[in-house]
């Protein structure tokens, strides 16, 4: 049976910053509430790469708020890609050779990223490693779960930044070992402590605890596709 995908997004009113550009690739800041790629549905139109490719002027109005200066990249295109609710720093290639380059390294894991994300609850351990197997969960899309039989390894490294009283928070630096579909929200509700205002992975309080999710992509680290030197990029947490 066909899973049928019914998600309409709300309009994103936030920009996409450009935080970094040259001939071969832009770091970006996605906002909460955009998708990386247009959906199917036309109504699902606006995306980061949609903005990009079509500047942020189209058919003579602006798309959501983006203002009108902003140039277009018909070239762009995304290595990886962001849930809508995960704002935060995105690396998109503009040439076919780092498009390819920077694909290798996203397939062969060589490229880290941190999040930041604010918990539900004192996470008591300072630091440390979430090992819990993902499967697809088709009878709850676009749900995933933890399954020890079907699922296929994922692993996340954690460290508390800090934490927080009325109500108990915890802001964690989370560094992903695996790319699984939703693996830090749902390894962090694995562990008792979802992340803060999330739809899909939640307590009976910690979506109603934040107006958005508070998961942000705050840092990555990959090689340039034209130098091949290390090239870090960050993009502060607004949380």
């Amino acid at each position: 049976m066909d899973i049928i995908d019914t998600f309409i997004a709300p309009a994103c009113h936030e920009a996409v910053d450009v935080l970094y550009q040259d001939e071969a690739i832009l770091l970006i800041n996605k906002p909460a509430g955009l998708l990386s790629l247009s959906g199917k549905n036309p109504l699902n139109l606006d995306s980061v790469h949609f903005r990009l490719v079509n500047g942020r002027l189209v058919n003579g109005r602006l798309v959501n708020g983006q203002p009108a200066v902003s140039p277009s990249f018909p070239h762009a295109r995304l290595p990886h890609r962001l849930d809508f609710g995960t704002s935060g720093i995105m690396v998109v290639a503009l040439t076919p050779d780092a498009t390819a380059k920077l694909n290798k390294q996203f397939q062969d894991g060589t490229v880290q990223k941190h999040y930041t994300a604010m918990l539900e609850g004192w996470v008591r351990a300072d630091e440390g490693v979430i090992n819990a197997p993902i499967a697809k969960d088709n009878s709850q899309f676009p749900r995933v779960k933890i399954c020890q039989r079907t699922g296929k390894a994922a692993t996340s490294q954690f460290k508390v930044l800090n934490r927080f009283s009325d109500p108990k928070r915890s802001l964690v630096q989370f560094t992903p070992l695996s790319g699984r579909t939703h693996q830090l929200r749902i390894h962090s509700l694995s562990i008792g402590h979802p992340i803060l205002g999330c739809d899909l992975y939640h307590s009976a309080s910690s979506q109603q605890l934040a107006d958005r999710l508070l998961l942000h992509a705050s840092d990555i680290y990959f090689e340039h596709p034209v130098t091949d030197e290390p090239h870090h990029g960050h993009c502060a947490s607004p949380f």
